[in-house]
């Protein structure tokens, strides 16, 4: 399973950026998607998730919304009002079950660099 991650780059402040991340490969079912962000000297942190329901940090409530494409298996990332704080390397992450089973296994984007400028 590879999860492809695109949609960063360099945004002023107050700015937008939407991020995109599809799922290929052996896949029978995928639970939750969702956002991490990591920043330098910091620990990977939960931006927001979608497994039916939605959950978004704190920090972003009301700024970023996440959505989901199940036909597509890809899950998007809306970022409005960007602050520099938001600068960080986002990594997208899925649960995936490969057969009827339903074992899932959390997979791991390879992560795409938002950086936000003042």
């Amino acid at each position: 399973v590879q999860l492809q991650a695109s949609g960063g780059g360099l945004v002023q402040a107050g700015g937008s950026l939407r991020l995109s991340c599809a799922a290929s490969g052996r896949i029978f079912a995928i639970n939750d998607m969702g956002w991490y962000r990591q920043a330098p000297g910091r620990q990977r942190e939960l931006v927001a998730t979608h497994g039916g329901r939605t959950n978004c940090a704190d920090s972003v409530k009301g700024r970023f919304t996440i959505s989901r494409d199940n036909a597509k298996k890809t899950v998007y990332l809306q970022m409005n009002s960007l602050k520099p704080e938001d600068t960080a390397v986002y990594y997208c992450s899925a649960e995936v079950a490969a057969d009827w089973r339903r074992n899932y296994v959390n997979y791991w984007g390879q992560g795409t660099l938002v950086t936000v400028s003042s």
